[in-house]
């Protein structure tokens, strides 16, 4: 029998562990079921090359809860260790003391080292006792420490080839007595391991069964591992159907939809990097979220917290990367500044990049089917990523009010005759609310352009943003102008009206109401034009929709009133009649309704304002006047 005391500085590294190493004290379990997964690892690969001589046995690691005993204890049927190799890897620890112990650790991995990842155990027990048996000839060793610099270890009869871990779980840590956190933590952390895991609750009192006399009772427990030991991203695609990974998706989100599709990442040079990637289906843009996409090394879950890893556009995929090249330092952070991170950032990019392209050129009509949800990402991606933005311009499209789908470079071939301004620059005509803003719409197209939809959360701050990027675009609202003036501002023919009578009209026109700033304007405008049409200049309304989502430096456009023109067309052949009304209040409430129906397209007439135009409407439908 051996005593004596750890040689470290253990009353400073206790502490560490306790309060510094790791946050959340559930992590012991995920660092003491790593290590009983190495060992076995590393069993099968001493056997594999002749070192390990026998019969492996069936290689499992058994969670055993004991609530009598108040112990929690992991078993494993790996290498095991002889007493010297537990004095080397866990009493031998080579650091002094709390300086040294920062600083070599700081960017370590923790997860496969043995020694670490073993001290876990003490910050949920009082007492930790280990037995061990190695592979190789020998007796079994004990091991026991109450988290003071003293230990004891000794020779005793364990059996069976591995290791077993208990701990006494202290009074601060006794939720981890309770069956269904300690299933929670497994199925969390541990749901993809290599090695089959099995987790039962014993020392519980169990009520008495009464048992008539001559009838025996058999119990059977039927034992399932709580873990996928051999989960799609670790295997090859060759291998895989498409209904495998619409499988694993269900396995890792069973209550969402079919993904639209998914990338197989698979790297070994110049880092190593696996997993499986998920576009989700999202049908509308408040239906993002983001953190969906879990961190493994080695099948160990780590984090769901990527954004350092994956790129930011990214973030609203699903799935699994596993990578033991990304540092899993002890505080699980500082990831920035890896040069490893850098280049999977970058290769996770290229990727997706590469995926879309290769969808929208051999199946285009699926890929425009799914544009709904994909243009989220796409044009997400396009704002934040400068190299995926060059690559995005080839599988980018814009869905025009016909129902059909252009590229960028499609759709400056089609209106390249007629939508590009004095200045040169190509005019991308938009509706955000096709129905809304159905009367412009179907002025522009019957002038021959063409106006695309864009109605998603995102694209506002697209449009801005692409319009910093794309040096020969501007993008105009259909709405924003009379469609005579939204390529360019044009001279428009003189109204039939003398100029008397287009001051008057002006006058008329001259309304007040609260929270809008209305200007008037009287144009010659054809006589199958609307008689009043409403319009908001483009930068007011963009920065008051700014404001209204971001605030920041936008947010003092959130106080002014909207700006609106109403652009009087002279030519239309009601003012004929309307000019020479005689009855002033009549002729005031006509030339109100006029202007009240041209606000309303704009969705502006709202409230008292609204209710005001309704009554009247009834009004002069009752009396004609």
């Amino acid at each position: 029998m051996q005593k004596g005391q750890i040689r470290v500085q253990t009353e400073n590294i206790f502490p560490i562990i306790k309060k510094f190493l790791y946050s959340d004290h559930e992590i012991f379990l995920r660092e003491l079921v790593s290590n009983a997964v190495d060992a076995s690892q590393k069993i099968k690969t001493l056997s594999s090359i002749g070192e390990a001589k026998g019969d492996l046995g069936e290689l499992r690691i058994d969670v055993e809860l004991d609530l009598k005993e108040k112990t929690l204890s992991i078993t494993d049927r790996g290498v095991g260790m002889t007493g010297e190799e537990v004095d080397k890897y866990i009493n031998q620890v080579a650091f002094s003391g709390a300086e040294e112990f920062m600083e070599k650790y700081k960017d370590a991995n923790i997860i496969g080292h043995f020694g670490l990842g073993f001290y876990s155990a003490f910050m949920v027990s009082d007492r930790v006792e280990l037995y061990s048996k190695s592979h190789k000839e020998g007796s079994g060793v004990y091991w026991s420490c109450d988290g003071s610099p003293e230990f004891e270890l000794y020779e005793v009869d364990y059996n069976q080839r591995g290791t077993k871990i208990v701990l006494h779980i202290n009074e601060e840590s006794k939720e981890f007595l309770d069956a269904s956190r300690i299933q929670s933590i497994l199925t969390r952390f541990c749901k993809f391991l290599p090695i089959p895991i099995y987790f039962k609750e014993v020392g519980q009192v169990k009520e008495a069964v009464e048992v008539k006399e001559g009838e025996e009772t058999t119990a059977a427990v039927e034992e399932r591992s709580i873990n996928n030991t051999n989960p799609i991203w670790v295997r090859k695609p060759s291998e895989l159907s498409k209904e495998d990974y619409e499988n694993f998706y269900k396995e890792l989100y069973p209550y969402n939809e079919t993904p639209l599709f998914w990338i197989h990442l698979n790297v070994d040079y110049p880092f190593n990097l696996t997993g499986v990637l998920y576009f989700p289906k999202i049908k509308q843009s408040y239906e993002i979220q983001k953190d969906k996409i879990q961190l493994y090394c080695n099948q160990v879950f780590v984090t769901d917290e990527v954004k350092d890893i994956v790129p930011e556009f990214l973030m609203l995929l699903q799935g699994v990367i596993d990578s033991p090249d990304i540092p899993l330092n002890v505080s699980r952070s500082y990831l920035q500044g890896d040069p490893n991170v850098k280049k999977i950032n970058a290769h996770i990019t290229k990727k997706v990049a590469d995926k879309l392209e290769e969808l929208f050129n051999k199946e285009r009509a699926e890929y425009e089917q799914k544009w709904d949800s994909l243009g989220l990402f796409v044009k997400y991606g396009m704002m934040t990523d400068d190299k995926f933005l060059e690559k995005a311009a080839k599988f980018l499209v814009m869905e025009d009010t016909t129902g059909k789908f252009h590229t960028v470079e499609e759709y400056k071939m089609a209106t390249e005759a007629l939508q590009k301004n004095k200045e040169g620059k190509q005019v991308v005509l938009y509706t955000t609310n096709p129905v809304q803003q159905d009367a412009y719409i179907q002025a522009a197209t019957n002038k021959g352009y063409s106006v695309v939809k864009m109605e998603t959360l995102v694209d506002a701050a697209f449009i801005n943003n692409m319009e910093m990027k794309w040096q020969d675009t501007i993008f105009v609202r259909v709405d924003a102008d009379i469609v005579d003036n939204l390529i360019d501002k044009q001279e428009t023919s003189d109204s039939v009206l003398s100029k008397e009578e287009e001051v008057s009209l002006k006058e008329l026109f001259t309304i007040q109401i609260p929270e809008l700033h209305v200007t008037t304007e009287v144009k010659g405008l054809s006589k199958d034009s609307a008689p009043v049409v409403a319009t908001r200049p483009e930068f007011m309304r963009r920065m008051k929709d700014m404001a209204g989502v971001g605030g920041g430096m936008t947010a003092f456009y959130a106080q002014m009133p909207d700006e609106v023109t109403l652009t009087i067309n002279g030519n239309h052949p009601i003012y004929q009649t309307l000019l020479k009304v005689e009855d002033k209040p009549l002729q005031e409430k006509q030339v109100r309704s006029l202007a009240d129906l041209a606000l309303l397209s704009q969705g502006l007439l709202k409230g008292a304002e609204l209710t005001n135009f309704i009554n009247r409407s009834i009004e002069l439908m009752e009396t004609g006047k």
